[in-house]
C-alpha cells in the first residue's frame, strides 16, 4: 500500500472517529503529496524516497514551529504543532538513538576514509543519503563534527 493510499484510509478513520487534530495533519500530508505529484506533470505518483523527504520536511517544519511557539509562550499553538508532529512521525521510519547514530556514523567515516574535520563534507554527503528519515540533519551534522574532531559525543 502506497503512502497516499494509507493516508486516504487513515483520513476516513479520523473522520469516523471525529479526531480533528489527526484529520488536519493527515490532510496536510495528503496536500503535500498531491503538490509533489502535480509538480512532475504526471499522475504516475512519486517515489518512496520523495515521500520520505516530504514527511521529513513536514516533521521538521512542525518541530521548528512548536519550538518557536514555545519561546513565544503560545502553548495553544505549540500543542497543535506537536499533535500534528506525532501523526507525521507515525509514517516515518524509527529514529536512531544517539548510540545507534554514533555506530552508523563511525562505519560511514571508516568506509569513506575520513581522517579529520576537513572530510566533513564527504562524510555528510554519504551520511545524509544513508540516514535520511532515520535521524535529523542537525543531529547527524553535530555528531559527525564531534567524531571527526575526536571530541566526546
Amino acid at each position: 500500500m502506497s503512502l497516499k493510499q494509507r493516508i486516504d484510509a487513515d483520513i476516513k478513520q479520523a473522520m469516523l472517529a471525529k479526531d480533528k487534530a489527526r484529520l488536519q495533519a493527515l490532510r496536510s500530508i495528503k496536500s503535500q503529496i498531491l503538490l509533489a505529484e502535480t509538480e512532475k506533470g504526471g499522475d504516475a505518483g512519486i517515489s518512496e524516497d520523495t515521500e520520505m523527504k516530504l514527511l521529513t520536511k513536514a516533521a521538521k517544519q512542525r518541530r521548528e514551529s512548536a519550538e518557536l511557539y514555545a519561546k513565544q509562550g503560545r502553548a495553544d499553538l505549540e500543542e497543535v504543532e506537536l499533535a500534528e508532529l506525532a501523526v507525521i512521525e507515525d509514517y516515518l521510519p524509527k529514529q536512531l538513538d544517539e548510540g545507534d547514530l554514533r555506530v552508523r556514523l563511525l562505519e560511514i567515516i571508516n568506509r569513506v576514509g575520513a581522517t579529520g574535520p576537513s572530510d566533513l563534507g564527504r562524510v555528510m554527503g554519504v551520511a545524509s543519503k544513508e540516514l535520511a528519515g532515520q535521524a535529523d540533519g542537525r543531529a547527524i551534522s553535530s555528531a559527525v563534527g564531534h567524531l571527526l574532531n575526536n571530541t566526546d559525543f
